[in-house]
Parts: C-alpha cells; structure tokens; sequence
C-alpha cells in the first residue's frame, strides 16, 4: 500500500525510509525507538528522518554501526562532538543550510551554543547510546 502523502508534524510523526525506498510514516510514542526494532526487522537497512530541537548538551554519546548519519542544520548554533581515533574532533555548525556528516561507527554528541533544530537522517540499525564512549 502507497503512503498517505500527509501533510504530516515531523515532531509527531516520524519518516522511515527503507531499505528497498519505501516510506512509512510512524506516529512517536512512549515506546518509539522500541517498536522501530518490533516492526521494521531489528531496523536492518533503514534510515530515520526526523527533526530534533535541543538546547542543552546531550546528555550521552551515541554510535551508528550501519552507515553514515547526515544532519542538517535547521536554526541555531551547535558544536558536533565527532570521538575519533580517541580523540575529541568539534565540528562548529552556525549556518541554516550547512551539515556535518558523522562517519559510521564513530561516537558523537552535540553541545549547543545556543537553541538548536536540526534534521536527522540516521541509518538506525545498532545504534547504541553511552554517557562515555568506550575506551
């Protein structure tokens, strides 16, 4: 069955794009991230589009074993903290328009310097979430 074009609140209901190119719009939820693994094959070659506004650190690093994650900056001023070859890499993102790309596998958090709304294109499979990389 095709998509229900929408319109759709990327706040209340989150984009889903597969691994053969078919959409899926998905309502969030209390247990969101949970029924993504449930529904979508443990999310196995899929990607989540979604919008995220945030004006305090995050508060965990996370990782993306499956692929490359793009996020695009929306408004705001943030700080992507990229752990790479066991050291912190700050990438500045302060310009509507521009992105950072967090290469697969690497650990990441964000520090704004002010409030920020970015769009996330986040090859979901394996993510993992930690106050502090492993060593």
């Amino acid at each position: 069955m095709a998509i229900d074009p929408g319109p759709y609140d990327i706040e209340e209901v989150r984009f889903i794009l597969g691994p053969d190119g078919t959409g899926t719009a998905k309502s969030v939820g209390p247990r969101f991230y949970e029924e993504l693994d449930e529904e979508f094959a443990h999310f196995r070659g899929h990607c989540l589009i979604m919008r995220y506004t945030f004006a305090e650190a995050w508060p965990t690093w996370e990782v993306h074993p499956a692929g490359d994650e793009l996020v695009y900056l929306i408004e705001g001023d943030t700080d992507f903290v990229l752990r790479i070859g066991g050291e912190d890499r700050r990438v500045r993102v302060d310009r509507p328009g521009s992105y950072v790309v967090v290469p697969r596998g690497t650990w990441h958090t964000a520090q704004p310097h002010a409030r920020t709304t970015m769009l996330f294109v986040t090859p979901g499979e394996g993510t993992l979430n930690a106050a502090e990389p492993p060593a």
